[in-house]
């Protein structure tokens, strides 16, 4: 019985505890600076374009409708990450239940990969406007659209729904310390004394297949963008059309950069994650929903004319 007991105890731990940035502790209130003011970016630029989107009803566009599901997803992470993450920077709040941990895990895998699958969709946006703009309308109807949102959380959750249920059968024997700011299977797995072989190998076939196949996908669209830009009669046109996808090639490389390092440090790496490594994790999560609103704000005229029009009313024209 006692040691029926003491194997469940193995099996439930209590709470991880999150490390924070190893080797950078006594910074971390000067850590949490940037980390704060990127929380505050993520949250009013993505509420302003959801905002400006869904009042606007001229911008109820395929772009654009993928544009806000964009804010969302990375509202959601924001809100997942940021404050466990500022609660163990300024109050050394380092404790998280297994059960939140494992929550934690679950939303940041799976609204992870629905972000990789909305950048798709926006290829394939921009693939049909430039490519073949005569049957855009007929090609991305309502219709399309929602079924292919649809198909974004889906396969956001399916993939992703395996995590918790694997690291949750998982006996955990020795340290429950987590070596990063917040849960990732991974880093969790790393911590049991079972056989982890199943879990390590479903993550990194998951993280191949979001990686590899929906870049494939995004790389093939903008081979076929630059063909048909290349053909185009003038500059004038060359120039329209390359505007068209510059905001989606800065949000593709925001959120691929340092989730690619990421994921091969993770997999490759020393058990016990240095600073560095942890920094790269925490941009992975960070950059994106902070510099994803406003690059998309910048670049895309529509928006800005929404933005002028909704804060100077009295004004047809921008200035």
């Amino acid at each position: 019985m006692t040691r029926s007991l003491s194997n469940d105890s193995h099996l439930f731990p209590p709470a991880f505890f999150l490390a924070g940035i190893p080797g950078l502790s006594a910074a971390h209130v000067w850590i949490s600076i940037p980390f704060c003011f990127m929380f505050f970016l993520a949250l009013t630029g993505n509420s302003v374009l959801l905002f400006l989107i869904w009042t606007e009803h001229r911008l109820h566009q395929p772009m654009f409708l993928f544009l806000t599901m964009l804010c969302f997803v990375d509202l959601v992470l924001s809100l997942s990450t940021l404050p466990k993450m500022l609660t163990i920077f300024w109050f050394g709040a380092t404790t998280i239940s297994f059960h939140a941990c494992l929550s934690q895990m679950f939303v940041i895998h799976a609204f992870s990969a629905m972000e990789s699958r909305v950048l798709v969709a926006m290829a394939l946006d921009c693939f049909v406007a430039i490519c073949n703009p005569l049957h855009y309308a007929t090609i991305l109807t309502p219709a399309v659209v929602t079924k292919i949102r649809g198909l974004v959380v889906l396969r956001g959750v399916g993939l992703t729904i395996l995590f918790p249920s694997l690291a949750h059968r998982l006996p955990y024997c020795g340290s429950h310390t987590i070596a990063y700011t917040y849960c990732e299977h991974m880093a969790i797995v790393k911590l049991s004394c079972g056989a982890t072989t199943v879990g390590n190998l479903y993550s990194f076939t998951v993280a191949i297949f979001l990686g590899v196949g929906d870049m494939a996908f995004i790389a093939y669209s903008y081979g076929q963008i630059v063909e048909t830009v290349r053909h185009l009669p003038s500059p004038e046109a060359r120039g329209k059309a390359g505007s068209t996808c510059t905001a989606h090639v800065c949000v593709i490389l925001f959120f691929y950069g340092p989730g690619f390092l990421s994921v091969v440090m993770q997999s490759f790496g020393i058990h016990t994650a240095s600073g560095a490594k942890v920094i790269l994790a925490n941009l992975y999560l960070l950059l994106p929903p902070a510099l994803d609103p406003i690059v998309c704000g910048i670049k895309t005229k529509k928006i800005r004319e929404r933005l002028f029009t909704f804060l100077c009313p009295m004004r047809t024209e921008p200035i």
